[in-house]
Formats: structure tokens, sequence, C-alpha cells
């Protein structure tokens, strides 16, 4: 399984990341498109996820809650700016608990050959403080969480299951 690689750059307001996965692009990108497939992955363990819409394609959007195991609620909307199947998304992350901080992402989907691929991030926040907000406050690890759970439904896809309960 491999792991997520997360650098907080020193004193600049940016997060980036990469994850390699063991599987196409194709795979990757669909469960990041497929609403049943983002369900199954997105956000920390144990936790479930609500989503009230997920639109991912050029100037769609989406709001998605994610419910501890003791039900709090931590709530997460934005826009996808510019969508490019299989390559490229363009998006805003805004955290519900801190509204007036809105992150401009890219995520890149990149072909390594053999069936397997790499995940790589960019987030830009508008201040320093912001940036390290999030970075102090379980990010990496809800990032880490999400994707090895990205991982099972990407093996259940391989076998030919597409769909799954969540948690």
């Amino acid at each position: 399984m491999s792991t997520l690689q997360v650098t907080v750059v020193p004193n600049l307001p940016f997060i980036e990341f990469s994850r390699d996965f063991d599987a196409p692009v194709s795979a990757v990108y669909r469960a990041h498109a497929d609403l049943d497939l983002v369900q199954q992955w997105l956000g920390p363990t144990g936790y479930s996820t609500e989503i009230d819409h997920w639109h991912l394609r050029t100037g769609g959007s989406y709001r998605f809650t994610h419910i501890d195991p003791e039900g709090e609620r931590f709530e997460f909307h934005g826009v996808f700016h510019e969508v490019r199947p299989n390559d490229f998304i363009i998006q805003t992350f805004e955290y519900g608990g801190h509204p007036d901080v809105v992150s401009i992402e890219t995520v890149r989907f990149v072909d390594l050959g053999g069936g397997c691929m790499r995940l790589i991030g960019h987030s830009t926040y508008p201040s320093q403080e912001a940036r390290d907000g999030m970075a102090d406050n379980g990010m990496e690890d809800g990032m880490a969480e999400g994707y090895n759970r990205l991982d099972n439904v990407l093996a259940e896809f391989r076998a030919g299951i597409t769909s799954r309960s969540n948690n």
C-alpha cells in the first residue's frame, strides 16, 4: 500500500501532496467522479459521509458532510472550476468551520505505466495562518485514511465489484 506524501511548504501558504495507486488513471478518476464511489472512500476511517451534491464537471460544485463516531458534523463545499477527465481538476475547497477561508486546489492524474498512477495535488490558501490551521488540524491523517479507503474501492473495482456500503 502506498503512503500519502504531504509537503507543507515553509513560509508559503501552500500544501502539496502525492499518492500512488495500483490502478489505472481511468479507475482513480472514476472513483473521484462517481457519487456512489466517492461516498465509499471520501473521509477518515470511522466517519460516515453524506453527500448533498457532487457534480464533477467544469462549473460544477459539491457539498458533503463528514460525521464522526460521536455524531459531530464537519461540512465542506466548493466549486469545480476546470475538470479534464482522467487528467486534471481545479477546485475550491471550503470547510464550514472556517467559512472565510477558501483554498484553491489542483489535482493531477499522472499515468505511471503498468496500470499504476500518481495523484498530485497542490493547495493554495489565502494566508499562512489559514494554511497552518488546515495542516495542524488533522488534514493529513484524514486524507491518508481516505486514500487508504480508496485503495479498497479500487481493489473491489478491479475484482468487478463496484458498490458496497459506506463503513
